[in-house]
């Protein structure tokens, strides 16, 4: 069997963190010192990725869900208001929404980029909207200009979800520098990892303040804040917080990551490079298309499998594709179908773009750790499965 039809020995997964000895000794260096928790590290790891992202002010939580949870309640979302958000993601960029009492309200998205439709947002704003949430899908960021407009004429404050997109980029600015707050992962598949981790930078000083408190129990020692105090012991719960800190030993290793950043992102746009180079033309597969004005940093690589020319459609290319050790994966499901939102009384084909997306989807391997091998693997797997389902 020659190379092209054999499968791979080894499971190649979709994303896969590269751990160095820098970052384990940095971890090390951690464990060897005073404090592994609340202590000067968590504040060199916000400073860090606050300089990249060219603002202010970072807060670090002990994850991306935790970070959306506090951005919502920074921007002061409550029962009653909606939010509105892609169908497209993970469940925490609508679940911080629900978490505070909102509605979430999903806009269709971009059949070219598979962002949120900024025209669907303009669509579905109401007197009840607080916020939107764009949420930079596969690390190419959202329209982000438009929607800070549609947002700024309506009075709504808009939190980035770049969970996707640390290193990405929107018509000259880096992401962390256009909303008013953003949010990044450093979860072990994101560019860059702390284990489990999340951040959201802001410039607004205000916000910053509640996200402190909101990560802490609501707790604070600033004597700006507090009705009394006893002494340097002394504390005040202002308001109710959760416990939401991040580890020095995730801070410390997120920190020396944070150093690998740029070599990372430039490794995933080579391999993304391979890809749609390799895979255009082919009739039955549909490669991811850029804003002109977004400069990708390639968390996910989608590659669209019509069934109109592929037997079987995308269902069977994931099962051949699996069958040859190539993790494919699908992101996302979109939202709205999920049990719970079903209970909530969402449709099950809300968003017709979505729903096309979804059928077709299927995830690719990209990750900096990739060999050339590894790539061509994938490559020649793709198209050995296309042409073995082609009508």
């Amino acid at each position: 069997m020659n190379r092209m039809m054999a499968a791979r020995d080894t499971y190649l997964p979709y994303g896969k963190q590269w751990i160095d000895e820098e970052d384990i000794q940095a971890v090390v260096d951690v464990l060897k010192g005073d404090f592994i928790t609340q202590g000067p590290a968590i504040e060199r790891f916000e400073a860090k990725v606050a300089e990249y992202a060219g603002v202010r002010y970072a807060v670090a939580f002990s994850n991306g869900t935790a970070a959306l949870h506090g951005a919502c309640y920074a921007a002061g979302i409550q029962t009653g208001d909606e939010v509105i958000t892609t169908p497209i993601t993970f469940l925490a960029s609508s679940n911080c929404a629900l978490y505070m009492g909102a509605t979430p309200v999903f806009a269709d998205i971009d059949g070219e980029t598979y962002n949120i439709d900024p025209d669907q947002v303009s669509r579905l704003i109401t007197s009840r909207t607080k916020a939107i949430i764009p949420v930079d899908f596969t690390g190419q960021p959202a329209d982000i200009e438009r929607i800070m407009n549609i947002a700024q004429e309506a009075g709504l404050v808009v939190i980035q979800d770049a969970a996707h997109s640390l290193g990405a980029s929107f018509n000259g600015r880096r992401i962390g520098s256009i909303a008013d707050m953003t949010m990044f992962s450093f979860h072990p598949v994101k560019h860059v990892t702390s284990g489990e981790g999340g951040i959201i930078v802001t410039d607004n000083e205000a916000y910053y303040r509640k996200l402190q408190l909101f990560r802490s129990h609501g707790m604070t020692r600033d004597e700006k804040l507090m009705q009394r105090n006893d002494g340097p012991w002394y504390y005040e719960m202002v308001t109710l917080g959760y416990n939401y800190r991040m580890t020095d030993l995730q801070a410390a290793l997120g920190a020396s990551q944070m150093d690998k950043l740029d070599r990372f992102v430039q490794r995933r746009k080579e391999i993304a490079a391979a890809y749609t180079e390799a895979f255009g033309g082919y009739e039955g597969i549909i490669t991811p298309r850029q804003h002109p004005l977004a400069d990708s940093s390639w968390h996910l690589y989608v590659l669209r499998w019509d069934e109109a020319f592929i037997n079987g459609g995308r269902n069977h290319a994931f099962d051949e594709l699996r069958s040859r050790n190539i993790g494919v994966h699908v992101h996302y499901i979109p939202v709205y179908k999920q049990p719970y939102y079903q209970e909530l009384g969402y449709g099950n084909e809300l968003c017709e773009q979505a729903e096309r997306y979804y059928k077709q989807a299927m995830t690719l391997p990209v990750f900096p750790a990739m060999t050339d091998n590894d790539v061509h693997d994938v490559i020649a797997a793709v198209l050995e499965t296309r042409s073995k389902l082609l009508k």
